[in-house]
């Protein structure tokens, strides 16, 4: 159900990147994105533990599953499946959208596995760039970063920083035997069996409960179990997640559901 698909290397989304070059690039423009169409198949993405206050109002947050866990917004309960992405490729209305989201198709990263320096790329793939007539310039006529390379830049820079944060979060959070295998099962008024959902993380609250109270009160000295409790409250939203699957009519024939 949770599971976070990279291929060739590259995070979820992006198919290649491309380092901005004011010289290769410099009467390139940027268009805005015109719909989410692309993510409409897609069930899942990272979240940072900046977001957490706010994802947890739209969306059940849950961790994938495997050795390296990462934070994930539910935005469907199966694969392939999107609720909030409407036919016209519009996103629902009022929606906070995920950080990992709305950087793309820019990206920091690492020219050269010893490079100290991370460069600012960008996936060529859905053609938001490119030497077109309208749009926002990328590069001043004297070379320099136009405004909307400098935006983006200050927001991938922002978002390495709270990856950081929430890199050092789930080590924390592996480390306090809390986080485990979670299963969530919906009964349906159309169904005789409850469906059940497994392949994804969750924290044991009755093991939370039982901590001591120095071990408590280190958590909420240095912000953990405020994130831990937005996580929890979150979990309430399945049952609405579902309700929306249902009502799309995407909601898979009567099964055990598990991560691919």
């Amino acid at each position: 159900m949770a599971s976070v698909p990279e291929a060739s290397g590259l995070p979820m989304l992006y198919q290649d990147l491309v380092p901005l070059s004011s010289q290769e690039h410099a009467k390139w423009k940027v268009r805005p994105l015109a719909s989410l169409d692309f993510i409409k198949n897609i069930h899942a993405v990272p979240l940072t533990v900046d977001e957490f206050p706010v994802a947890q109002r739209f969306y059940p947050i849950v961790f994938s599953s495997g050795s390296d866990p990462v934070p994930l917004a539910l935005m469907g309960l199966n694969e392939g499946v999107n609720v909030f992405v409407k036919e016209d490729g519009m996103y629902t209305d009022n929606t906070y959208l995920p950080a990992f989201i709305r950087r793309y198709p820019f990206l920091l990263a690492r020219l050269r596995p010893d490079a100290e320096e991370m460069s600012l790329c960008f996936d060529p793939t859905p053609g938001l760039l490119g030497d077109f007539e309208e749009g926002q310039a990328l590069f001043t006529e004297s070379g320099e970063p136009d405004q909307p390379v400098k935006d983006m830049l200050g927001f991938c820079e922002q978002f390495e920083i709270a990856a950081q944060r929430t890199t050092a979060f789930m080590k924390d959070l592996t480390e306090t035997g809390l986080l485990e295998e979670g299963e969530l099962t919906i009964q349906h008024q159309s169904s005789p069996t409850p469906y059940t959902y497994r392949g994804f993380g969750m924290v044991n609250e009755q093991k939370l409960r039982e901590l001591r109270g120095d071990q408590l009160r280190k958590m909420s000295q240095n912000g953990m179990l405020t994130l831990l409790y937005a996580h929890l409250f979150s979990l309430s939203l399945v049952s609405e997640i579902f309700a929306r699957q249902m009502d799309q009519g995407k909601v898979p024939v009567q099964q055990q559901l598990q991560a691919v």
